[in-house]
C-alpha cells in the first residue's frame, strides 16, 4: 500500500530541533537507544490526539508547552513549535494535501496557534485550502469557523466534505509501545474500536474482532501459534465487571490447557498486543510501532516481521528498532530505512549514507548484517539544507 503520509516536518518539536522526513512503506526507524526514536513517535500520537481532544489537553498531557519545545536554542520560554504533514493519495477522492500549524509559547505555561494552513487537491485536480493567521482566509465559499487562539482549526473545519479525509487521517493515526504488564492485568471493558497505546484494553478489542471479523480472529490465533509454539487459540474472559484474556495451550493429543493472562509470558503478551494493533477494526491509518522485537525470542522475529510485511498491505507502517535481528528480512531495502541519530544534544533522522545503501542494493550485505558490524550509517547531516525546509506555502 502506498504511504498515505509522505513526509514529516518538524520544528523545534521535543528533542528535533528541525528536520524533514520522507516515508516509505514500511519504513523502520533504526538508532541507538536515546537517539530520539521515541520523541519521533510521539509526533504522530500528538498530531492524531489534537484532532479529537483539545490542544491544551495535549500538551498538558506532555508536561505543558515548554516540555514539548525544544529548548536547545532558547534560554527562556521554547521558541515556535511546527509540524506539517504531506499527503499522498487517500480515500474520499483525494489526491494530495497538506496540513502545517505553529505554536508560540506565552508566559504561565500558556500558547497561541500563530499560523495554520489546510490544502488538499482533489480527484479533478482543483485545489481547496484555508491558511488562518491574524486572519482566516479560504477558496471554500460559506466556511466561516469560530477559532479560539488556543485551539487548531482543522477539527473545526473538518466536518466540511473537502478537509475530512485529512482530518480522518490524521485523527487514526495509532502510535504503539506495547507493555505486556497492562495486558497481563485485569482491564475495564470498553468498545474495543481501537487498541490503547499500551495495549491495556487488548481484551475488549479482541471480544470486538470475534464478533465482527472471526475470520481475522481465526488468523490471529494462528499467527500467535507461530510466535508462540503451542498456544493455538485466545479469548477474552468477563470477570464481573472486568474482562482478562485466556490462552489455551494444546500438545498433540492431549487435552488443551487454559491459562490466565497473568500466567503467560512477556513476549507472549507484547505479541498478541502487536497482533491487535494490526488487526483491530477498524484499522488505523498509521501503525507507529515501538521496539516489536522487546521480549520476544530471535527465533520468533521471522513472524513478527511477516506480520509487519502484512500490516503495511493494509495501512501505512513505522516501526523503531534497533534490532539486527528484526532486518535480516530479504524483502528489506535502503528505502525502508531511516537513521535516528544524535549529535550535539539534538536528534535528526537520516537517509542511509551512499555506502550502506551500495552494500544493501548490491546484496553485499543485508540490513541486519550492516547493522551487526556497526556498518549500517547515516548521511551526513547538512544543518542549513535542514533549516529551508518551509512549514507553509503561499496559497492565495
Amino acid at each position: 500500500m502506498p504511504s498515505v503520509i509522505t513526509k514529516l516536518v518538524l520544528k523545534r518539536f521535543r528533542s528535533f530541533p528541525s528536520d524533514s522526513v520522507s516515508f516509505d512503506n514500511p519504513t523502520f526507524l533504526v538508532g541507538r537507544n536515546g537517539a530520539g526514536k521515541s520523541n519521533f513517535v510521539d509526533a504522530f500520537s500528538f498530531l492524531s490526539e489534537a484532532m479529537s481532544s483539545p490542544l491544551q489537553a495535549v500538551f498538558d498531557k506532555r508536561g505543558g508547552i515548554s516540555a514539548v519545545g525544544n529548548r536547545a536554542s532558547s534560554r527562556g520560554r521554547p521558541p515556535h513549535l511546527g509540524v506539517r504533514v504531506d499527503f499522498g493519495p487517500m480515500n474520499g477522492g483525494i489526491q494530495s494535501g497538506r496540513f502545517a500549524f505553529e505554536v508560540r509559547a506565552l508566559p504561565n505555561y500558556g500558547f497561541e496557534v500563530i499560523r495554520e494552513q489546510c490544502e488538499v487537491r482533489d480527484a479533478e485536480g482543483l485545489r481547496h485550502w484555508f491558511d488562518r493567521g491574524t486572519s482566516f482566509k479560504t477558496n471554500v465559499q460559506g466556511l466561516k469557523p469560530s477559532l479560539d487562539s488556543a485551539a487548531l482549526c482543522l477539527p473545526v473545519v473538518g466536518g466540511e466534505e473537502r478537509f475530512a479525509p485529512i482530518l480522518r487521517v490524521l485523527g487514526k493515526m495509532r502510535g504503539y509501545s506495547i507493555q505486556p504488564a497492562r495486558l497481563r492485568e485485569m482491564q475495564d471493558p470498553d468498545g474495543g474500536a481501537a487498541l490503547r497505546a499500551d495495549g491495556s484494553n487488548a481484551a475488549s478489542v479482541l471480544q470486538e474482532l470475534g464478533r465482527n471479523a472471526p475470520h481475522e480472529l481465526r488468523r490471529v490465533c494462528e499467527i500467535l501459534e507461530n510466535i508462540v509454539p503451542n498456544t493455538t487459540s485466545v479469548r477474552s474472559k468477563k470477570h464481573g465487571n472486568k474482562v482478562s484474556l485466556e490462552f489455551t495451550q494444546d500438545w498433540g493429543q492431549r487435552a488443551g490447557l487454559k491459562f490466565e493472562a497473568f500466567n503467560m509470558s512477556d513476549g507472549t503478551l507484547r505479541a498478541l498486543g502487536l497482533l491487535m494493533a494490526v488487526f483491530q477494526q477498524p484499522p488505523p491509518s498509521v501503525l507507529v510501532i515501538e521496539e516489536p522485537e522487546a521480549t520476544i525470542h530471535p527465533g520468533a522475529l521471522g513472524s513478527v516481521l511477516d506480520l509487519i510485511h502484512h500490516a503495511a498491505s493494509r495501512m501505512q507502517v513505522i516501526v523503531t528498532t534497533h534490532s539486527p535481528e528484526l532486518l535480516d528480512a530479504e524483502w528489506i531495502e535502503d528505502r525502508h530505512l531511516r537513521m535516528v541519530t544524535w549529535e550535539e544534544g539534538a536528534s535528526h533522522v537520516l537517509p542511509l549514507s551512499d555506502a550502506s545503501r551500495d552494500a544493501l542494493r548490491d546484496h553485499l550485505m543485508g540490513a541486519g548484517e550492516l547493522l551487526r558490524s556497526e556498518a549500517l550509517d547515516a548521511q551526513p547531516l547538512f544543518q542549513d539544507v535542514m533549516e529551508q525546509e518551509r512549514l507553509f506555502e503561499e496559497l492565495a
